[in-house]
């Protein structure tokens, strides 16, 4: 992948990433393999769906997991399915994706600086 050009502090600055913990997931009714994600992001955001093609884990080592996403972006549609958050990852060798997770358990909601 191409190095992007550089960007403003204020473009980063912008993103509202947060600390939520996944609750449910789901198939979503869309035509790829793709799950529907519940996840909890504390009090202040409160809860959150998320969908995407992200099935490189298995539905029960998701649950209860903490990821990173970005919070403030406007709802998108995904087929019939609304993801409302952009849940944060990199790809592996295989070109799967992993999710970005803290290393040690953190409070619901805080914010990625």
């Amino acid at each position: 992948m191409p190095i992007k050009p550089t960007a403003h502090f204020s473009h980063f600055d912008a993103l509202d990433i947060r600390v939520g913990r996944i609750v449910k997931v789901e198939d979503a009714a869309t035509k790829k393999p793709t799950y529907k994600m519940t996840i909890d992001f504390g009090p202040e955001i409160g809860v959150k769906i998320s969908c995407g093609a992200y099935k490189s884990y298995a539905r029960e080592f998701l649950i209860g997991q903490q990821v990173l996403a970005v919070v403030n972006f406007a709802p998108r549609k995904m087929g019939p399915e609304t993801s409302e958050v952009l849940v944060l990852g990199v790809p592996n060798a295989a070109g799967d994706t992993i999710y970005v997770m803290p290393q040690q358990p953190v409070d619901l909601g805080v914010t990625l600086f």
